[in-house]
């Protein structure tokens, strides 16, 4: 897609995105590869919110696309200028839900299989990005959509310490499904072989050259993608060295506590 139009910024993310129109008449939410996390924010929105798809989970159309600083010329934030002009080229547009509104822990009980799959994904791809204070989920038309996985495998951000980035069971104390996410048997039985070698290769194919070119250390794209697969598919082998065990009351068995002891109650009350 081409970027037709700057509509407004969206304040709420720390990268700063922005609302855009499309060359197809559409409307997303562009993230920006001159952002503070770059490109490797970019690839794992790709990857990670392909694989959430592929596993039957809910998120929004993304695209590449193409960004001529010029059409926000007239955004009087100097911010969202230098912001602009450092992403020109290729960028990630992610389809914009109208009248969506913000997933409220205090307002909807999620069910328990759902809740338990978007915590699993959540643990394989280690996003730390789904609190209770910022969920990252949006209901729409009475759905509930997964968004920004930006901060999702952190280990791309040093190739060098990979393995021990992406190592250790996952933290679930500030997760906002946990105390929901009672069914993790039964969401790994049902995901962790829907994880393959052949899935995965699927997924990192669909991230652009362009922003796999210059990584230090491989000799080119290809050889940053098996990267990713390789360790992809190593976790997906041995869900137990990261997944956490919950009991069916949202505890971890070796203390019985409940998680987020401190936070505010999940449905309006003290816990």
């Amino acid at each position: 897609m081409t970027a037709i139009r700057y509509v407004t910024p969206l304040r709420e993310g720390g990268s700063l995105p922005g609302v855009v129109e499309a060359d197809d008449l559409g409307t997303y939410v562009m993230k920006f590869h001159g952002a503070g996390q770059g490109r490797k924010a970019l690839i794992a929105e790709v990857v990670a919110g392909g694989l959430a798809r592929r596993l039957g989970l809910r998120v929004p159309d993304l695209v590449i696309m193409d960004l001529d600083p010029v059409i926000g010329r007239h955004e009087p934030d100097p911010d969202v200028q230098d912001l602009l002009k450092a992403s020109s080229g290729w960028n990630l547009g992610v389809d914009f839900l109208p009248g969506s509104l913000g997933f409220d822990p205090l307002g909807w009980r999620p069910d328990r299989g759902f809740a338990s799959r978007v915590l699993w994904f959540d643990a394989f791809i280690g996003n730390v990005d789904r609190s209770w204070r910022n969920p990252n989920m949006l209901v729409w038309h009475g759905e509930v959509w997964l968004i920004d996985h930006g901060a999702s495998l952190i280990f791309h951000h040093a190739w060098a310490n990979a393995a021990r980035l992406f190592a250790g069971p996952y933290d679930v104390d500030d997760h906002v499904l946990t105390p929901f996410a009672t069914g993790l048997a039964a969401a790994e039985a049902e995901l962790a072989p829907r994880i393959t070698e052949g899935l995965l290769r699927e997924l990192v194919a669909e991230v652009p050259d362009r922003w796999l070119e210059g990584e230090p250390g491989f000799a080119g794209p290809d050889a940053v993608r098996d990267a990713y697969v390789e360790i992809l598919l190593d976790r997906a082998g041995r869900p137990r060295d990261w997944l956490p065990e919950l009991d069916v009351s949202g505890h971890r068995p070796d203390t019985g506590s409940r998680r987020g002891e401190n936070r505010p109650g999940w449905l309006g009350g003290p816990v």
